[in-house]
C-alpha cells in the first residue's frame, strides 16, 4: 500500500487505532524498495533514488490523511500492493505534470519582453490592422532578453552605448491615424553610411567633411553578408526572422536594414526591419479612447543573432474631440502671447486644426464662433476671421469647430420603438454615459456619416492702446562749421490712442530693408500726443525712418524717406559751384573778345564765276559763322569802295 493512503491520526478512533497506523506506516516504509536495481542500469538507479526522496520527504499533517489526499476511507480494506508497484505505478504520471508545468513557465512571450516590467492591464481589446497578440512565443534564443541593469548592456554596442527617441504626432481623432517615429543615437562621431553600415569619424566636425581615410568601420554588415554569400549561407540566413519566427520581407533595399524594431501596445506588437530610424502608422478605429502607452525594442544584427542595443517608450492619446488650437494676431499687439490686445483694432483669428493624417480632408467643417462682447453667434466655413472689441474688459471667447465625415453608408434595419420608462427617465448629467445618444450624435443621419465636434476657449483682456503714428513734420537744424558735426533733423510726430511711454527710431536704406542704426528713449507724455524727436545723421544722403511709439501692450508706428545734406560739408560745396559758375562766365566773354579782334571780313560782292561751291569742313563753318554772325549785322562796310567789290 501506498504510505499516502495509511490514515497517520484520527482523534476519532481513539488513542489504539492510531498506534495501530503508525506501526503499518513504519512497518511499509522500512521494506525495501525499488530504489536499486543492478540490471537496470544507472540512470534508472538514480531516478529511482531521487523518487524515493522525494516521496520520503514530505510533510505529515495532522489530518485524517496524509497531503495527497487522492483515496477514500474505503481504500483500506482492499488487499495491500507492495511498495514497488505503489512507486512505479504513481510516480511517472506526476513527473510528466511536473515537466509540463515547468516548460510551460519557462516559455517567453512578447508581453514579458516588451512590457518592461510593466504588465499591460488591457485584458480584452479589438485587433489592430497589421498587430499580432503579445500572448505569442518569443524566440528568446535569437533575441535574448536582458533586464534593465544586466552588465551586457555596456557591451551591446562598440563604442558607448546607443540611445533611442521615441515620438509621435497624437492626440489622434479616433478613426485617424497616429504615426510614431523612432531614431536612433549613436556614440559621438558615428554615423550610419549610404550601404547601412556604422562609421567612425576620427575628425567628427560639424562644417569640416570627413574623407574616406579619416574614417573606418564600427560594424561593416555588407562585407558580413558578401562574405557569406547572403542567399546562399544558411547561418545567415536563418536568422533573416523576426522574433515569432517570420520572414524578413524582401522588399528593395531590405539587405541594407540591420536593425529590427518591435513595437508594442494595446497588448498587441508590431515588427519591422529599419536603419537608423524607423516611421509607421496604425489606425486608432480600434483603439480605446485615452492615453496608451508605447513602447519599442531594438536589436541590432549579429553574428550568431541579434543583440539588443536600446528601448524607448512614449504616451499617445485617443479623443473623440477634434483637437483645435487658435492663433491670434493684432496689427499694434505688443506682446501676442499675453492674450491682451486693442481696443477697436480688429483681431485675426486662425483656426489650426490638429490632423496630420489627413483624415479630415474630405469632411464638411464649419467654425461657430461666440466672441464674448455680446454680439452674437458667427458661423463661418472658413479657418480665419477677424473681429473687433469696441469695449475695454475681459471676455470669453469660445468656439465650436464640426466635422461631417463622410462613410459607407450603413444598412437600414428596422428598430424597435424605445421602452416607456425610457422617454419618462430624466435626462443624464453625463452625455458620454449613454451609448445611444452617443450613437445618434456621431451618426445622426443613419449612418452615411459621422459628426465630430472640437471646442476652444480662451480669456481675452481689451484695453486702451496706441493706433496710429503720424509724421507730421521733418527740420534740419542750420548749425555753424564750428559746431556741425553731424546733420541734426527734427521730426514731429501725433498719436492716436493712449499716451506713449517709449520712442524707437530706426535708419536703414533708401528700401527701409538694411538698419543701420536704433536709437530707443523712455518718453513722458501727459496731455496730448504730440512730440518732437531729434535725431542726428553722420553723412548726407537718403535715409528710411521708422519711428514707433509704444506702451505697455502696443505699439505703432511710422515710415518716412528723408534726405539729408551734410551741415559743415554744404557751404564749401556751395562756393565751389558758385566759383565755377563765375569762371565759366569770364571765359565766354575773353573768348568773344578775341574773336572781334582777329576776324578776317571776306568780300560782300562776289561775280558769280568768282562763286566756288565749299566743301567738307569749311562749308559747315561757314553756315556755324553765318548763324551767329550774319553780314546784314555789319554796321560799317568801308571796304565796299575797293576795287573788285560790288
Amino acid at each position: 500500500m501506498h504510505p499516502c493512503l495509511i490514515p497517520s491520526h484520527d482523534e476519532s478512533r481513539g488513542p489504539s487505532f492510531n498506534r495501530g497506523a503508525e506501526r503499518r506506516r513504519s512497518s511499509i516504509l522500512s521494506r525495501p524498495r525499488a530504489s536499486h536495481d543492478e540490471s537496470r542500469g544507472p540512470s534508472f538507479n538514480r531516478g529511482a533514488e531521487r523518487r524515493r526522496s522525494s516521496i520520503l520527504s514530505r510533510p505529515r499533517e495532522r489530518s485524517t490523511f496524509t497531503e495527497c489526499h487522492a483515496a477514500p476511507r474505503q481504500v483500506l480494506s482492499r488487499p495491500r500492493l507492495s511498495g514497488t508497484m505503489s512507486g512505479v505505478g504513481h510516480l511517472p504520471l506526476g513527473l510528466l505534470l511536473l515537466a509540463q508545468a515547468v516548460l510551460g513557465a519557462a516559455t517567453t512571450r512578447f508581453q514579458d519582453v516588451l512590457s518592461q516590467g510593466s504588465t499591460s492591464p488591457v485584458t480584452s481589446y479589438k485587433k489592430l490592422q497589421g498587430w499580432s497578440s503579445d500572448q505569442n512565443k518569443w524566440n528568446e534564443k535569437l533575441y535574448p532578453f536582458w533586464e534593465e541593469g544586466d552588465p551586457r548592456w555596456k557591451d551591446c554596442w562598440k563604442g558607448g552605448r546607443v540611445t533611442a527617441k521615441l515620438d509621435s504626432d497624437s492626440p489622434a481623432l479616433v478613426g485617424s491615424n497616429v504615426t510614431f517615429a523612432v531614431t536612433l543615437q549613436f556614440p559621438r562621431c558615428q554615423t550610419e553610411d549610404n550601404d547601412g553600415n556604422i562609421v567612425y569619424r576620427r575628425n567628427c566636425t560639424r562644417d569640416s567633411p570627413a574623407s574616406t581615410d579619416q574614417q573606418f568601420y564600427v560594424y561593416n554588415w555588407t562585407e558580413w553578408t558578401d562574405d557569406c554569400g547572403w542567399e546562399n549561407c544558411s547561418r545567415n540566413h536563418s536568422h533573416d526572422v523576426f522574433p515569432d519566427g517570420r520572414p524578413f520581407p524582401h522588399h528593395p533595399g531590405w539587405r541594407r536594414r540591420n536593425f529590427v524594431y518591435v513595437f508594442h501596445t494595446f497588448g498587441q506588437y508590431y515588427q519591422t526591419t529599419g536603419r537608423s530610424s524607423a516611421k509607421f502608422s496604425v489606425n486608432t478605429a480600434n483603439i480605446t479612447l485615452g492615453e496608451h502607452g508605447m513602447a519599442v525594442s531594438i536589436y541590432r544584427r549579429g553574428h550568431s543573432g541579434f543583440v539588443p542595443i536600446a528601448r524607448a517608450k512614449t504616451v499617445y492619446s485617443v479623443t473623440d474631440k477634434i483637437p483645435v488650437f487658435v492663433s491670434m494676431f493684432q496689427k499694434h499687439d505688443r506682446n501676442i502671447s499675453d492674450s491682451i490686445f486693442i481696443k477697436d483694432s480688429p483681431i485675426t483669428f486662425d483656426v489650426k486644426i490638429h490632423d496630420p493624417s489627413y483624415y479630415l480632408n474630405n469632411s464638411a467643417i464649419s467654425y461657430k464662433w461666440n466672441f464674448g462682447d455680446g454680439s452674437g453667434l458667427f458661423v463661418a466655413s472658413g479657418s480665419s476671421t477677424s473681429h473687433t472689441y469696441t469695449l475695454q474688459g475681459n471676455f470669453t471667447l469660445n468656439l465650436t469647430v464640426q466635422a461631417i465625415i463622410p462613410v459607407p453608408c450603413k444598412p437600414v434595419t428596422p428598430t424597435a420603438p424605445p421602452p416607456t420608462s425610457a422617454v419618462t427617465t430624466g435626462p443624464s448629467s453625463d452625455s458620454d454615459s449613454s451609448p445611444t445618444v452617443e450613437s445618434v450624435e456621431d451618426n445622426p443621419d443613419g449612418g452615411c456619416h459621422i459628426f465630430r465636434n472640437g471646442y476652444y476657449g480662451s480669456s481675452i483682456d481689451v484695453v486702451e492702446g496706441i493706433l496710429e503714428v503720424n509724421i507730421i513734420q521733418m527740420t534740419s537744424i542750420q548749425m555753424t562749421e564750428s559746431q556741425a558735426e553731424n546733420s541734426l533733423v527734427d521730426f514731429v510726430v501725433t498719436c492716436q490712442g493712449s499716451l506713449p511711454t517709449d520712442v524707437c527710431t530706426v535708419v536703414s536704406d533708401p528700401t527701409c530693408q538694411v538698419s543701420k542704426s536704433m536709437v530707443c528713449d523712455p518718453i513722458v507724455v501727459t496731455d496730448e500726443c504730440l512730440l518732437t524727436i531729434r535725431r542726428a545723421f553722420e553723412e548726407p544722403g537718403t535715409y528710411c525712418i521708422n519711428i514707433t511709439l509704444g506702451d505697455d501692450t502696443s505699439q505703432a508706428l511710422a515710415s518716412a524717406l528723408i534726405s539729408v545734406n551734410g551741415g559743415a560739408s554744404s557751404g564749401t560745396t556751395e562756393g565751389v559751384f558758385i566759383f565755377l559758375g563765375l569762371l565759366a562766365v569770364f571765359a565766354t566773354i575773353g573768348a568773344f573778345v578775341l574773336y572781334k579782334r582777329y576776324k578776317q571780313y571776306k568780300p560782300i560782292e562776289r561775280s558769280a564765276e568768282q562763286t566756288e561751291k565749299p566743301e567738307g569742313f569749311t562749308a559747315y563753318f561757314s553756315s556755324f559763322k553765318a548763324i551767329f554772325f550774319p553780314n546784314s549785322t555789319e554796321r560799317n562796310p568801308l571796304l565796299k569802295s575797293k576795287p573788285g567789290i560790288v
